[in-house]
């Protein structure tokens, strides 16, 4: 039986950046080499999300200040969405907006209620240059919406208010990797 190629596979595992980071709190570059060194950061997103059991991962949670994602994430029907987008813009966002769990690589072992729209449309690349449209929904829509964020220079943990981030700062406190 002939085997598809596996996203990661030739990629190296990266340390994570973590909260506190200032790489996480700078809006992230565009990318404008196409070449091998792009396709290389793409393999290393997702060993490295892989190796996190992530659903998705921006490159500047790998310490690389580049408008890159992957993602391996499903929707609220169970339906798979597998991929990535170079210099994504989040062109819509709409539908019922729901606070949900939501954690990240970069602050593991934390979540917090936050607010994210139901449907989302990003506008990209793929690693070859090829324009991309993806549209999510439900629990993905929630992943892409994430996901621009970090390369905005929004972790989650900026999202959540009150009580809540309160809550999630003590946590980060006592984590025992901040």
């Amino acid at each position: 039986m002939r085997q598809g190629f596996i996203p990661g596979a030739r990629g190296r595992v990266r340390p994570l950046t973590l909260l506190g980071s200032p790489v996480l709190h700078t809006p992230c570059a565009e990318v404008t080499d196409f070449g091998p060194g792009l396709a290389a950061l793409v393999e290393d997103l997702f060993a490295t999300m892989y190796a996190a059991e992530g659903v998705g991962l921006a490159a500047n949670q790998v310490g690389e200040s580049l408008r890159v994602f992957v993602y391996d994430c499903p929707d609220d029907e169970d339906v798979r969405h597998l991929g990535h987008v170079v210099n994504p813009r989040l062109v819509a966002v709409d539908g019922v907006e729901i606070r949900g769990p939501e954690g990240c690589l970069s602050l593991p072992g934390l979540e917090a209620g936050t607010v994210r729209h139901d449907h989302a449309v990003v506008e990209g690349f793929t690693v070859t240059g090829e324009p991309v449209t993806i549209h999510g929904t439900g629990w993905f829509a929630r992943c892409l919406q994430h996901e621009c964020d970090h390369l905005d220079g929004t972790v989650y943990a900026d999202r959540v208010t009150g009580r809540r981030h309160r809550r999630l700062m003590r946590q980060v406190a006592k984590s025992p990797w901040s």
